[in-house]
Parts: C-alpha cells; sequence; structure tokens
C-alpha cells in the first residue's frame, strides 16, 4: 500500500513539475520597456544629465557598476510605475515588468536586496551544514566527500546568485544560470550513488558502475553548458533540463524515503520524502509571479527564501543517515 501510494506521488510531483515548467517559462516578455512614456522617460534623462559621463552618479552606485544611462532606466522604471499607481482612475495592473524584471527599490545599489539577502542565508544553510558533515561523520566514511562536495557546489551557486541578483549582467546571469545546473546535476550525480552505494567495492561491478556515472554527468554538464555558450542562450531549454533533473532525483529519494522507513521504523528515515514535498511547495511560489511587496518581496525571493529550511534539515538527514549507516556496519563486524 505504501509503495502504491510513493508511485502516486512519484506521478503527481512529475505533472505539478510539468505545470510549473509551463507556466514559467511564459514568464519572460515584458511590458514596461515598450511603453512609450518610459522610452521618452529614459531618452530625456540620458540627453539632461549624462553628459558628463558617470561622474553625475555617487561612487557606491559606480562600485556596483552602474552607468549613467542604467541609473536613468532604472529611475524611470519606478516614476513610470508611481505614475501608473497613482492614476485615476486605477489601472488594472499598473505595476508592470522591465527587461523581464520588476521594479525593486534599490539599496546601495543592490537590484533585487531580498533576493541577495535569502541566497545569503541559503549559502549559510550550507556552511552550516558542511561543518556537521565534517565534525560529525569520520573522515573514512566512503560517502563523506560526495556530502563534503556537494556543500562546496552549493555554497558556489548561492554565492553566484547573490552576484546576479545584486547586478544583472549578462556574465552574471549565465554564472548564475550555470552554477545552479552544477548544483541540480551534482544533487543527482550523488543520490543513486547513496541510494545503491555505488561507493562500495563489492561487487567489483559497482566500481565500473560508479566511474561510468561519473563520466555520464560530467558529459550532460559540459554538453549542457556548451549548449547554451555555443549554440543558442536558450531560457525555455535551461529551466526544462533543470526540472527534469530535479524530477528525476525527488522520484527517487522519495522511493528511497518509504523504502528506508519501512525498514527501520524511525522518523528521520522519511525525511527525504517530507524535503522533496517542501521543495515542490517552495518551487509553486514561483506560479504566483506578483509585484514586489513595498517593491521588495516578490515570489523569486520567496522561493529562495523557502528553501532555507530543506536545506539544514537535508544536512541533518544526511548526517543521521551516514550515523545508522556506520552503526550498522559495527554491528556486522
Amino acid at each position: 500500500m505504501v509503495v502504491r501510494q510513493s508511485r502516486g506521488w512519484s506521478h503527481s510531483l512529475v505533472s505539478w513539475l510539468i505545470l510549473l515548467l509551463c507556466l514559467i517559462t511564459t514568464t519572460y516578455a515584458s511590458l514596461g520597456d515598450r511603453l512609450p512614456e518610459f522610452r521618452d522617460c529614459v531618452s530625456i534623462c540620458i540627453e539632461q544629465n549624462c553628459g558628463r559621463g558617470n561622474a553625475v552618479i555617487p561612487v557606491y552606485l559606480r562600485l556596483l557598476f552602474w552607468t549613467c544611462p542604467s541609473n536613468c532606466d532604472h529611475t524611470c522604471q519606478h516614476i513610470i510605475t508611481d505614475q501608473r499607481v497613482a492614476r485615476d482612475p486605477p489601472m488594472l495592473d499598473p505595476v508592470v515588468q522591465y527587461h523581464g524584471k520588476w521594479p525593486f527599490l534599490r539599496i546601495l545599489g543592490v537590484q533585487e536586496p531580498c533576493s541577495v539577502l535569502f541566497s545569503l542565508l541559503n549559502l549559510l544553510a550550507h556552511r552550516r551544514g558542511m561543518s556537521q558533515i565534517k565534525e560529525l561523520i569520520p573522515a573514512k566514511y566512503p560517502l563523506r566527500k560526495y556530502y563534503v562536495f556537494f556543500g562546496y557546489v552549493g555554497m558556489a551557486s548561492w554565492v553566484f546568485s547573490m552576484i546576479f541578483h545584486t547586478r544583472d549582467f549578462n556574465a552574471t546571469e549565465k554564472l548564475d544560470y550555470f552554477a545552479a545546473g552544477a548544483s541540480v546535476l551534482y544533487g543527482l550525480y550523488y543520490t543513486p550513488i547513496r541510494i545503491f552505494r555505488l561507493d562500495q567495492r563489492k561487487p567489483p561491478a559497482k566500481a565500473t558502475l560508479l566511474r561510468l556515472w561519473t563520466l555520464i554527468c560530467a558529459s550532460m554538464y559540459v554538453a549542457h553548458i556548451s549548449y547554451l555558450t555555443l549554440w543558442r542562450w536558450d531560457y525555455t531549454y535551461n529551466m526544462a533540463v533543470n526540472v527534469a533533473v530535479g524530477v528525476v532525483q525527488n522520484i527517487l529519494w522519495s522511493w528511497f524515503s518509504v523504502k528506508r522507513y519501512q525498514k527501520l521504523k524511525k522518523p528521520w528515515a522519511a525525511w527525504p520524502g517530507m524535503i522533496v514535498a517542501w521543495i515542490v511547495l517552495a518551487m509553486s511560489l514561483e506560479l504566483l509571479d506578483f509585484a514586489p511587496v513595498r517593491g521588495l518581496l516578490d515570489a523569486h525571493s520567496l522561493w529562495h527564501l523557502g528553501t532555507v529550511g530543506p536545506t539544514i534539515w537535508w544536512y541533518n538527514f544526511l548526517v543521521r543517515d551516514a550515523q545508522q549507516d556506520i552503526a550498522g556496519e559495527r554491528l556486522k563486524a
């Protein structure tokens, strides 16, 4: 009965994430930067203020690579937004996106302050989890190195997320997407290593499978980056790949969670399935895509906030699972 329920949950998970993909990939077009009043505002601002180059803007903005024209663009976004919000009779959707983004309030030159803050919280969650792994799991435990590297990849992905949300450039966007892709793919890489214990030396076929799996995952990542870099920068393709990879590992962990709980009858053995459910609910925030509250808090930043708790919880599971595994090996000895 439990196994049938887990299969139903897996099918529901796939359907939900496919729906999420379809809706998210429709959100990249923006209306605001096509508004005539916005274009006029930017043109007038540049003409009147940018004759002396970037010297007219504060130093702290220049340190984050704001230029006079980009500062005019940002300023006009808020001027036009304020005008649309104040219009009488009120408009149906007064706040619109510009260049694919909502008009966020800028704090010390940071474009999306809440996303930067919540990315930092995720970074700290990975750092805390790595400390747990290093302190509570013996160095000789074969899976420890995979968990530690998981922490490094996770920290790197959130560093690039912070950089991207601080200043949105073509280069920072690519680095953020490439790092996020590496994090998702590494999650798929170490999942079967743990579930099917490909790290074990016996039988010898496992070592061969591990080398083959490593080669496959490395090739997948190189091919993915090469396609986006050398062939076409495709948002829909990138999202589809990340969702597909995420679905596979979430199904594996949900199945493993059911099997592990049936065997051990311990609540922590069911944590992976619960964490997967939390992640799916957090991802659903992206479906809302509402204008930022107070110009700061939007659905995307809440998605980043929603991943902090599962990250902390996940490292706790890895520690519990490793300790249980080590205890079982000692009993066999």
